[in-house]
């Protein structure tokens, strides 16, 4: 198996096309920039929404499962997001592509929350969406295969049919 190493390139890590990121490193590439720093970062849903594309019933009900950890209240009881907050939404944005089921994004989020001792049981929880996914994009291949043979074919018989208008007299 061969290593690839990233270059850093201040303020960030640029890849070429023959560099891959260390696997340690892919868990913890960096999240999309937030709109507020650390420190000042209380967003109200409707600003979440505007962030994320979710819809406000979406962001409540993922508090209501568990998806969503205890979301911090103002005074009046609005809901406060944080930018760690923003963060576990792109997560389980990524999470929703894999396909993963809700109740495993769920079991996922308890177990974050029950802690360290819990990696083993995560890690074989993403290993397999991982497995999953690569099935899914194994039968994308080949159906993307099909598609390509089609459209050749589509292609060869259409030049074919106008080589042959071409060589037919006109009378």
């Amino acid at each position: 198996m061969t290593v690839l190493q990233t270059t850093p390139v201040t303020p960030v890590t640029h890849l070429t096309i023959e560099q891959a990121p260390d696997p340690a490193e892919v868990c913890s590439a960096p999240p999309p920039r937030h709109p507020r720093p650390d420190g000042r970062d209380s967003y109200t849903i409707s600003e979440v929404v505007a962030f994320t594309g979710l819809t406000a019933h979406t962001l409540r009900w993922y508090e209501r499962i568990g998806l969503m950890s205890h979301i911090d209240r103002s005074h009046t009881g609005q809901r406060r997001y944080s930018n760690r907050d923003l963060d576990w939404l792109d997560l389980v944005g990524k999470l929703r592509l894999t396909g993963m089921p809700v109740a495993d994004m769920v079991r996922y989020a308890e177990l974050v929350r029950a802690g360290d001792s819990t990696y083993g049981e995560r890690c074989e929880l993403l290993e397999a969406t991982r497995q999953d996914v690569k099935s899914r994009i194994a039968e994308l291949q080949d159906t993307l295969a099909v598609l390509d043979r089609k459209i050749v074919f589509y292609a060869d018989a259409t030049r074919a049919q106008a080589y042959e208008v071409e060589r037919t007299p006109t009378r």
